[in-house]
């Protein structure tokens, strides 16, 4: 390097003639900001020396320009990036921060800036008083954005642990809220001590909020790890007290609390075991959930557990000793009687396992009867503990809390009494019992029961029935004229009188050990306490008839009939009834005839079925027929409609029996003609008129079976009812000919087209009604244009009116009188008829006919179609005397031709 060599450095740093209008105006105006910024925006291509002078000289001249200063540093921090710390460029940009900060002390993003320069040099005291000038210089406004960098700080490795919690502890002064860092920190450097104090102040503290969503509880068991895993360390903290506050105040997971506890005085030595001991018993019996209990047991049982392993592992060892050295003196060995007390003591506790968890079972509801009832199986062989056990039990129970039936446990009480034949003893305990103030006036009746049932055991009869007269004693003050809601307020003792239970055993034991009149007494009282049963009075009437008193019974049945309303009273009329006639037989058929009459007026519809037959047959037996007849026409029009098919063939079978086959018919005319709300349902009807058909048929009266058909066609649609079709049909092919099969098919078809209009006006209604109409409204439309519409109805009509009423009123003489014969005769009319325009054509691939009597298989006679069967319209000349079979032969011919 020669000498000239830094003159030359010095002349680049000078101002160039470019530079001229830049300085004249500066020297013009040295404190405009404008101007500077200018000046260096302008060389922003000049080496990094002149642009550092030039910023050297604005800052001077504007020390307070956050933009300049900025700028500078930014441009100065650019330069040394990747530089080794340890670089001189380091420490200069460091110099310059500080004469930044001179006048840019009140600016936090210069301190930002500088501190983590700091940090990144690894200049730890530098660092640390550069942040506490940081914090000392701007407002505690901005105090987060500096603690935030200072905190990272005192992180990184290689910082003194007093250093960073002197820091920790200025920060909480600032915000206390995040004391569960510092927690995290202390716990990170392994200060149990400082940490488990923070804890506590932090889980007393109810103002606290933990900023990471811990609950109170969460903190409470950190805290009890932290003590119960680092004794030595948290010497200066009371931990038991600590820990009974939190079992005492967190009751969720007390378990855990409690073996934190006990696991403290473990984890001090031996010496502290018993300690350790006392908390685990302290716990089992303070818990009130299987939980907790099983968490403490399983703790406490692994801690007796590994104290036996840790004896055996030491016995081991003392074995190996002895052989080592024979001389030592036998009176100074261990015998190993400790081993054998540990290991009686951990089977106690296996053994108290089921007696721990009934205490933990009682404590969680001491008015849980039924566990009462275990913890005293529990002591089975233990007659002390048992009687204490029940002691405690009637004494703990509170009856209106009591899950369950307190009155057992009195029961029970006196029950073991019993069994061990200290008979005396169970006598107080129930004069106990029956004094206790029960929820439920049929628990103190079940008491009074059981004490009389063990007077009975013991062949005490008189005993037992003094004591049923006490149980049902009236009270001393009238209470029958008090409501029910009054009563219901008043204690069980005074309502005990009237409980059917009670007075039902009363009963029981009067009819077995008393006498007449004392039973007779014992019944009238219940009738006149008004709480008798149905029961109640058919074994009151059953006592008196076993004793001969046959009118006083059947007085009872009619108390009975009076007290009550059906269904309750079905099974009183039926006893009643049959009774009376059993015993009087035809005697006093007037008095049966009344007694019948009142169950009928009673008696609803669904149930008179019964009654019906009942009366029938009295009247059958020792009556008139004609009476029966009577009973069993008013039986078809009142029991329901799905009974009266079986009512009707009893009727029928009745009838043929007693007056032949005139009354039959008429049975069978009222049973398919009869109209609503007395007629039976379709398919009822149509079993009755196949019935009815078969019965005429089997007569020989054909016309009259085929009239019930035509009858019956209306309600068999050909598409659903097949088996009705196929039946006439058979009986045409056995009976009939040609024109009544046709006339057969023809109804079938007028049939099968009534019901699909049927359905397709239906289907057109629903979708035609209005939105404000109903449903019911269109179908009685319907249904009113389909009756105006069935041309069987005006078949039916016309016959009647040709031939009568009736449904064999168109029969004369066993022929078929035709309705357009008549319309003839009538208008004067004479000679054949015109053509009928519904006229069968037969097709000779009709499947009804091949095979089935057809024309192929079967040979008809022949005979004129009657006029009426073509109407009104003239018959063409060419087929007046041709039949349906030779129609059919020319039909044939012509397609063969």
């Amino acid at each position: 390097m020669t000498a000239s060599q830094p003159q030359d450095d010095v002349d680049d740093l000078m101002p160039g003639e470019d530079d001229l209008l830049y300085e004249e105006e500066l020297l013009r105006n040295p404190y405009s900001m404008k101007l500077w910024w200018r000046y260096i925006g302008a060389r922003k291509h000049a080496p990094a020396k002149r642009r550092y002078l030039l910023y050297e000289r604005a800052v001077k001249a504007l020390p307070g320009s956050y933009k300049l200063w900025h700028a500078y540093l930014q441009e100065r921090k650019l330069a040394v990036r990747g530089l080794s710390i340890t670089n001189p460029a380091m420490e200069a940009l460091s110099n310059t921060f500080e004469r930044a900060l001179v006048t840019m002390h009140k600016m936090p993003r210069i301190w930002l800036e500088y501190l983590t320069l700091l940090m990144e040099q690894k200049l730890v005291t530098h660092t640390r008083r550069a942040f506490d000038r940081a914090l000392a210089a701007i407002p505690i406004t901005q105090h987060d954005r500096i603690w935030q960098l200072y905190l990272e700080f005192i992180r990184q490795p290689g910082i003194p642990v007093e250093t960073a919690l002197r820091v920790y502890r200025r920060y909480l002064k600032l915000e206390p809220s995040h004391t569960e860092e510092f927690i995290a920190y202390l716990k990170s450097q392994e200060s149990w001590g400082e940490a488990a104090q923070k804890l506590a102040e932090v889980v007393n503290d109810d103002m606290f909020r933990s900023l990471e969503g811990k609950s109170k509880h969460q903190l409470w068991l950190e805290l009890c790890d932290i003590v119960t895993k680092h004794p030595e360390d948290v010497a200066s903290i009371k931990v038991e007290a600590i820990i009974r506050g939190g079992i005492r105040k967190f009751t969720d997971e007390v378990g855990r609390l409690w073996t934190s506890l006990a696991d403290y005085f473990i984890r001090q030595g031996e010496s502290m075991f018993e300690k350790a001991r006392d908390i685990y018993e302290e716990g089992l019996a303070s818990v009130v959930t299987v939980r907790d209990f099983s968490l403490i047991f399983d703790a406490l049982a692994q801690f007796e557990e590994s104290l036996i392993n840790a004896k055996m592992a030491h016995l081991d060892i003392e074995e190996e000793d002895d052989q080592e050295d024979i001389g030592t003196d036998f009176l100074l060995k261990d015998d190993g009687n400790d081993l054998d007390l540990r290991i009686a003591r951990l089977e106690r506790l296996m053994s108290r396992r089921p007696e721990l968890l009934s205490s933990v079972m009682l404590r969680q509801n001491p008015h849980n009867v039924h566990e009462w009832h275990k913890r005293v199986k529990l002591f089975e062989g233990q007659p002390t503990k048992q009687i204490l056990t029940y002691t405690e039990a009637v004494k703990t129970v509170d009856d209106q809390k009591a899950v369950g039936k307190p009155h057992t446990l009195w029961c029970s009480f006196a029950k073991y009494y019993e069994k061990h034949g200290d008979v005396h003893n169970a006598r107080v305990i129930f004069e106990k019992a029956v004094q206790v103030q029960y929820k439920y006036v049929d628990d103190l009746a079940s008491v009074w029961c059981e004490w009389a049932e063990m007077e009975l055991r013991h062949q005490n009869f008189k005993r037992a029935m003094e004591v049923m007269r006490r149980a049902t004693a009236a009270p001393q003050s009238s209470r029958e004229r008090l409501t029910r809601d009054q009563r219901k307020n008043l204690p069980v003792q005074e309502r005990l009188y009237r409980s059917l239970k009670l007075w039902s055993f009363f009963v029981d034991l009067e009819e077995s050990l008393g006498t007449m009149e004392s039973t007779r007494a014992v019944y009238d009282r219940v009738l006149e306490l008004r709480i008798a049963t149905p029961q109640i009075i058919l074994n009151y009437a059953m006592f008196l008839q076993e004793q001969k008193y046959w009118e006083d019974s059947f007085q009872v049945y009619e108390r009975g009939v009076v007290l009550f309303k059906y269904p309750h009273v079905r099974d009183i009329w039926q006893a009643y009834l049959t009774q009376f006639v059993d015993r009087y037989g035809g005697q006093k058929l007037e008095r049966a005839r009344d007694l019948f009459e009142q169950a009928l007026q009673q008696a609803p519809p669904a149930d008179s079925k019964p009654i019906f037959m009942q009366f029938a047959a009295l009247e059958e037996k020792y009556g008139l027929a004609k009476h029966a007849m009577t009973i069993y026409e008013r039986a078809v029009k009142t029991v329901p409609q799905k009974e009266r098919l079986d009512v009707y063939k009893l009727y029928i079978s009745r009838a043929s029996d007693f007056f032949g086959i005139g009354k039959v018919r008429e049975i069978y005319e009222m049973a398919i003609e009869a109209h609503p709300p007395h007629d039976l349902a379709d398919d009822d009807c149509r079993a009755m008129c196949l019935q009815y058909a078969g019965l005429e048929r089997n007569l020989g009266e054909i016309d009259r079976a085929r009239a019930i058909y035509v009858h019956a066609s209306s309600l068999c649609d050909p598409n659903v009812d097949k088996a009705f079709w196929e039946e006439w049909k058979q009986f045409e092919v056995k009976h009939g000919n040609e024109d009544t099969f046709m006339e057969m098919r023809r109804i079938k078809r007028s049939v099968a087209a009534s019901y699909s209009q049927m359905h397709y006006n239906m289907a057109t209604v629903e979708a035609t009604i209005p939105s404000t109409g109903t449903v019911e409204a269109g179908s009685q439309q319907v249904a009113s244009k389909l009756k105006q519409e069935d041309e069987m109805a005006a078949l039916e009509r016309g016959a009647e009116q040709a031939g009568g009423t009736g449904l064999f009123g168109r029969f004369v003489r066993g022929e078929v009188i035709q309705q357009g014969e008549k319309d003839a005769a009538a208008d004067g009319e004479a000679g054949p008829s015109a053509p009928n325009p519904e006229e069968i054509d037969i097709d000779v691939d009709d499947d009804d006919e091949e095979g089935e009597g057809g024309s192929k298989d079967m040979e008809l006679a022949q005979k004129e179609v009657p006029a009426a069967v073509f109407g009104s319209i003239k018959r063409p000349a060419a087929q007046e005397a041709v039949g349906a079979m030779e129609r059919l032969k020319r039909k044939k011919a012509a397609e063969k031709g």
